[in-house]
């Protein structure tokens, strides 16, 4: 389904790189068309005049689960976990959608040391979890794909700002980790 005429008009024009190791953030006020520009990268809203670029290839038309097996993350808004599945079980939907890569390190115990309180609550399921901890579900969930790239859509949207700094800290963890 193509994207409405004004989320292609919000979009026309954009121009950004970003390199590994590096954090870049999109800001804007609501509706100035941040969540249509990630829709239109990891292949939700394939644009019509433009093209995206992953490592030098053209992934326009490519599909979402291309895009992500060839490395490209999402942390959606809103979360977008499911929240009838355990926490275990959201993670390992993730796993068995990856491939394997040279030098893989995508495994839940690298995850636990990044997100311990998930390891507490692994047989919860994911309805009874916090929405900070709901928030590190989602990013672990991206994660467990062992992306090259992550975009993360209002990843502190209604976190408590104590959580707000915990994510900024993981943010800079996985970018010295070449994220």
């Amino acid at each position: 389904m193509a994207p409405p005429k004004s989320a292609r008009r919000i979009t026309k024009g954009v121009s950004l790189k970003v390199h590994g190791g590096s954090v870049t953030a999109v800001l804007g006020r609501n509706g100035m068309g941040k969540t249509t520009l990630i829709r239109s990268i990891i292949g939700f809203n394939p644009p019509r005049k433009w093209k995206i670029y992953f490592k030098g290839v053209d992934i326009t038309t490519t599909p979402a689960y291309k895009i992500a097996r060839m490395g490209i993350g999402l942390v959606p808004q809103g979360r977008r976990i499911f929240p009838s599945l355990s926490v275990r079980e959201n993670l390992e939907i993730a796993m068995r959608m990856r491939e394997k890569k040279d030098g893989d390190s995508g495994s839940l115990e690298k995850l636990f040391s990044l997100f311990p309180r998930l390891k507490e609550r692994i047989n919860h399921r994911a309805s009874q979890l916090s929405g900070g901890e709901q928030q590190m579900l989602a990013t672990g969930r991206a994660l467990m794909a062992n992306p090259l790239c992550l975009l993360m859509d209002e990843p502190t949207e209604g976190l408590a700002p104590l959580i707000v700094r915990e994510l900024g800290l993981l943010i800079e963890e996985l970018k010295e980790q070449g994220l």
